[in-house]
């Protein structure tokens, strides 16, 4: 049966038609007011903002990294100086296979095996999208091969740097430092200083030495050219520009010549030697042998040589002038003889018998001379120029180690010297508290003995003893030594010469201080221990010999250099100033394992002093050769 055709509303469908024709037209109109209203907001109220990024997409700023500024000896000598070069480098991010870019490269110019050691050491230290040089110093055939082949290449890029060369070589290492490549702990310290910007197109920053400590006034501001680039990024023209500002000038009181006098003098020995100007506190030498070559660390060095100088037995980089640490053995007793007179406990016309050796009340313990059955009665002259050990184990257990304390630290013992190089040690001077917090033992009078002669736990460094010698010299004014003597602004070219730094002053008394500089004198002359050395000078020399030890003797026995090894032989220590009458240099000079003061270290002294004051060179001396006497 058939069922009767459903008839359809034709209203009905035709009202829901309409409804949804209007909601599909509401809905088109409120995306139109929402799109009209965004372009509103992003072409109208943010056209400001929009404007300058786009404004900034075209424009980049490239930052300039300035010229460093240059280091001289006291005569204008250049020691630190920059130059340009092209070095290649590698943007590891940008590269899709590092391995097969360095064999390509390999291919064209020559790589060897350090410069890719070192290449992966500052590629391990850097981000991915720094770039990391692979070789410097690039002929003018090896950048234009470059150049020609660098569209298959990616990441490669051929760029001018400015490069530091340190002409004085290895003898100026420890004194101007080097400078290497910014790490992440410098960038920390930049940020925390807030001079982050200032190094921005920098890739270098001080590292040791003068380079470090004086790395804000060398460094300069960046400078910065507005570029318009294209699509691709590249630059277009440039817009403007803000120049760097070269870093400052620094020109030393050290004489680049007297430096390698000083260096030859030692010849084969290792040591220290520092010369200074009394009356400012002017560093004139500073040798630490051995030495290094501070080029080598400039653009990064590879990991075996930096091994090798690392873990060298000569220890080549320690600054043995600020950081070795020696008993001042007999160099001690100018200042130990100041030390009594001062507080009055002797008077220059005081005798004592020295039969050889000396004992403690109610003791058995015999400490002896080093002159086998003594020097028999001796004053103070005789005991500084005969260098009498006796006469200071007496004086020393008379004074007591809190009053040898005292005095002496007014002559910079057991303190830093305030020098313009960082990482100097304050030595050790020790006293009575001192061992009770560092050991929890009370102290023995056999200690403050042993004191008396520079030995024990008493450790100083070359430059403190040359800083106490020079208060001698000078009549007791305590003056902090300093390497800068003026500072050359890039833009004057006006040198600003820097203050003398005065920490105090000692009121000796004037017999007091004419005592004990006799005796200085007297241990240059026939009969003193350092007689030799001053055969034949044309000035007078006042001086002291020393002699540290580096293993202890047993009671009973004689020190035989012969039966030592090398490394065990004792220290060689020679303190002095000249002309003794006006004097104008002081100097301090430790040799390791050199044996006696008067032997060893005090004809390198004696070099020093004939150069500085009569410019006589050592008969031997290759004069310009390896740097050894520059022009």
């Amino acid at each position: 049966m058939n069922r009767p055709a459903t008839l359809k509303n034709l209203d009905l469908e035709l009202a829901r038609f309409h409804g949804r024709l209007k909601a599909a037209a509401a809905f088109v109109a409120l995306l139109a007011t929402a799109l009209l209203a965004r372009g509103y907001y992003l072409q109208i109220t943010q056209h400001d903002y929009y404007s300058g990024r786009a404004e900034s997409n075209r424009i980049s700023l490239v930052p300039i990294a300035p010229n460093r500024g240059l280091i001289l000896d006291r005569n204008g000598r250049i020691l630190a100086e920059n130059y340009s070069a092209y070095t290649l480098e590698i943007t590891p991010g940008h590269t899709p296979n590092l391995e097969t870019t360095l064999a390509e490269v390999g291919k064209l110019v020559e790589i060897t095996p350090g410069q890719l050691r070192r290449f992966r050491r500052l590629l391990a230290d850097s981000h991915e999208f720094e770039t990391v040089p692979l070789k410097s110093k690039l002929s003018d055939e090896e950048v234009a091969i470059l150049a020609a082949n660098r569209y298959r290449l990616p990441g490669i890029e051929v760029k001018a740097r400015l490069f530091r060369n340190y002409q004085a070589g290895l003898g100026m290492a420890h004194v101007v430092g080097f400078i290497g490549r910014i790490n992440d702990h410098d960038l920390k310290q930049l940020r925390a200083a807030g001079r982050e910007r200032d190094y921005q197109g920098s890739a270098h920053i001080g590292k040791t030495g003068l380079e470090q400590s004086y790395e804000a006034l060398l460094h300069g501001r960046t400078g910065f050219d507005q570029m318009e680039t294209g699509a691709s990024g590249r630059a277009v023209r440039m817009l403007s520009r803000i120049p760097p500002v070269p870093g400052k000038d620094l020109r030393l009181y050290l004489d680049r010549e007297l430096q390698a006098v000083a260096e030859h003098a030692f010849g084969d020995y290792l040591g220290g030697l520092v010369a200074l100007d009394p009356n400012t506190g002017g560093v004139l030498a500073l040798v630490s042998k051995p030495g290094f070559d501070p080029n080598l660390f400039v653009d990064g060095i590879d990991p075996v040589t930096w091994k090798e100088l690392n873990e060298s037995p000569e220890r080549p980089m320690v600054n043995r002038v600020l950081r070795g640490i020696y008993p001042p053995g007999s160099t001690i007793k100018p200042f130990m003889a100041m030390a009594g007179l001062e507080l009055g406990l002797r008077k220059p016309s005081d005798t004592i018998f020295d039969p050889g050796y000396f004992t403690l009340p109610r003791s058995s313990h015999q400490y002896r001379d080093w002159k086998k059955g003594g020097h028999g009665t001796v004053d103070l002259r005789h005991s500084i120029a005969q260098s009498c050990d006796v006469y200071y184990y007496r004086l020393a257990n008379d004074m007591g180690i809190d009053r040898m304390h005292d005095y002496l630290s007014q002559f910079g013992f057991g303190a830093t010297t305030g020098i313009d190089l960082d990482g100097e040690s304050p030595g050790l001077l020790p006293s009575r508290d001192w061992k009770q917090r560092r050991f929890k033992q009370v102290w023995y009078p056999g200690e403050t003995v042993i004191a008396g002669i520079g030995q024990g736990f008493h450790l100083t460094t070359p430059l403190q003893l040359a800083v106490a010698t020079a208060m001698l010299a000078n009549g007791g004014k305590h003056i902090e030594p300093r390497l800068v003597q003026a500072v050359r602004d890039p833009l004057t070219r006006v040198w600003q010469r820097q203050p003398v730094a005065v920490k105090g002053q000692l009121k000796f008394d004037p017999d007091n201080l004419a005592a004990v500089r006799e005796g200085m004198m007297a241990v240059m002359r026939p009969g003193g221990t350092a007689s030799a050395a001053a055969a034949g000078a044309s000035y007078t020399i006042a001086g002291k010999t020393g002699t540290a030890q580096v293993v202890a003797i047993k009671q009973g026995a004689r020190y035989d250099a012969g039966g030592l090894s090398h490394k065990n032989r004792d220290h060689a220590l020679f303190i002095a100033y000249a002309p003794a009458e006006n004097p104008t240099i002081a100097i301090a000079v430790m040799v390791e394992n050199g044996g006696h003061g008067g032997s060893t270290a005090a004809p390198i002294a004696r070099a020093v002093l004939d150069y500085y004051l009569t410019g006589k060179r050592p008969g031997n001396m290759n004069v310009g050769a390896d740097g050894a006497a520059p022009d």
